[in-house]
């Protein structure tokens, strides 16, 4: 049985001798179910999947214990009315180089989870020399910065990324920018090909009144901080000593920020979180968050797995705060609101301090209206239909979304936050026609949208982009060889790190 770890990257269904895995990424459903499954009917028990799992997600049906047998319910759901012999997708032959073609040279910008599968896909598939360029003077990305620390398990990944790092035909430079320390010119004038994976690391604003007031933070800040991110002080967060915290918004990573600042410390204490994150934690006194959600509970953003973990942290209450429209959602068809159907259903009153324990409140059909306070934070301000109500916090965090930022010398979709592209090529947005030798991968090429495992697909898609280019002849010729383009660093960045 697949559990909540899974990063849905397929490595399982290439390895299944007996395609009893899905969706697979052939498949019209990959990418939209919260993780993959695998049939129990036709499973053999091989246990190739649970080699090829990256983040040790496979487990035995019959070693599931507590909650976890909840996955093994989930996966015989999914299989309830669909056959038995699933058909077979056609070979997928990777597009390689043309015989006695020289191999290129391309620089990859980022070293999250885009970037590596980009890696990854080019050196299996061609004789491509590859170059690593971070910002960070350590790689990971949002792998590294973004998971939750009791996420450990969905962090393993990282190994077999770091196994990339020391391959012959890779080079990797830290502590470098784009933009800053190198031109994008610069770097495409040694390689043939640069492929930007650079992610989607600002926040989208809330766009209310007080919203620059201490004690209000976004969430990709707040992540960054129990991660350790270099660029983030200890010091982010300003302590507060109100015992409730307000997240607004309800993806995976609203409720990450939840069940963080709602989980006993010393549970923490057994997690790589950030020590500096641990002992604010510590000296808190947060004992309820609230979640807001702007729509019911059909709408969602969460995955299955993630709400089942909050179901079951230990030591805390998960509860959906009464309304109307809250309880006809739940008791209605919808699949995704019926997943609140054994969470109780309780009053809450949030003026006051909250009951004895800890607890985290979803509430649903409320929208943010303004943080009010004079020196920090001490209360937001919501409306609920046509009601508006005040909830006492000293700390909100904004999780209402990621947005791409704009890439020095590309152009740029102030729209959707991504770099104009066609399958990964990046595009002229006056003429439509593709940019030879420049490509993205990732959020800044699709939005940010997808976990980990998605970003496979994508640089799939990329790379194939690529290698066809390069077939074709059209990729430019590189100017500098690599020990110029070493020089060049050290010249500009004296502080690169170099691996």
């Amino acid at each position: 049985m697949i559990t909540q770890p899974c990063c849905n990257d397929a490595s399982c269904v290439a390895a299944c001798p007996v395609n009893c895995i899905h969706p697979a990424p052939d498949e019209p459903d990959f990418g939209t179910t919260d993780t993959l499954y695998i049939d129990p009917r036709t499973c053999i028990d091989c246990g190739a999947c649970t080699d090829a799992c990256p983040v040790d997600a496979i487990v035995p049906a019959d070693a599931l214990t507590g909650p976890d047998i909840a996955y093994a319910e989930r996966s015989t759901q999914f299989y309830a009315d669909r056959t038995t012999e699933p058909a077979w997708g056609a070979p997928e032959i990777p597009r390689s180089l043309p015989w006695g073609a020289a191999a290129p040279h391309v620089a990859v910008v980022g070293t999250g989870p885009a970037a590596c599968y980009t890696a990854q896909e080019l050196l299996r598939t061609t004789g491509a020399e590859v170059t690593l360029v971070d910002r960070l003077p350590v790689p990971g990305g949002l792998l590294r910065f973004g998971v939750a620390p009791d996420h450990t398990s969905t962090k393993r990944i990282g190994e077999s990324f770091a196994a990339l790092f020391r391959h012959p035909r890779l080079r990797m430079y830290l502590n470098v920018e784009i933009g800053e320390h190198l031109t994008h010119a610069e770097l495409a004038a040694h390689h043939h090909a640069v492929v930007y994976a650079v992610g989607a690391a600002a926040a989208r604003p809330l766009g209310i009144p007080g919203e620059e007031l201490p004690g209000s933070i976004s969430a990709t800040r707040f992540v960054a901080r129990y991660n350790g991110h270099p660029e983030v002080p200890g010091d982010a967060v300003d302590p507060t000593r109100s015992q409730r915290a307000v997240v607004i918004g309800n993806g995976n990573v609203a409720l990450d920020v939840a069940r963080i600042l709602a989980s006993p410390p010393d549970r923490l204490a057994r997690t790589d979180i950030a020590d500096h994150a641990l002992n604010a934690l510590r000296g808190a006194d947060v004992r309820e968050v609230v979640v807001l959600g702007r729509r019911g509970p059909a709408h969602a953003a969460y995955t299955w797995p993630e709400l089942h973990a909050l179901k079951n942290v230990p030591g805390v209450r998960l509860v959906v705060e009464d309304h109307p429209q809250v309880r006809a959602a739940i008791a209605g068809d919808d699949e995704r609101a019926a997943l609140l159907r054994d969470v109780p259903i309780e009053p809450a009153n949030q003026a006051g301090p909250p009951p004895p324990g800890r607890r985290i409140v979803l509430r649903f059909f409320t929208s943010p209206r303004e943080l009010v306070g004079e020196d920090r934070v001490r209360a937001v301000r919501v409306a609920q239909g046509d009601t508006q109500q005040q909830i006492d916090a000293g700390l909100v965090v904004s999780a209402i979304g990621y947005r791409g930022t704009p890439v020095a010398g590309l152009p740029f979709d102030d729209a959707t936050s991504t770099v104009p592209n066609d399958g990964g090529r990046v595009t002229d947005p006056a003429t439509g026609h593709p940019r030879p030798g420049t490509y993205v991968v990732g959020w800044i090429k699709r939005g940010p949208s997808g976990g980990i495992g998605d970003n496979r697909v994508c640089a799939r898609e990329t790379v194939d982009a690529l290698v066809q280019d390069a077939a074709e002849g059209r990729l430019p010729s590189a100017v500098g060889t690599a020990r110029d383009f070493d020089r060049l660093i050290r010249r500009r960045r004296p502080k690169a790190l170099n691996h």
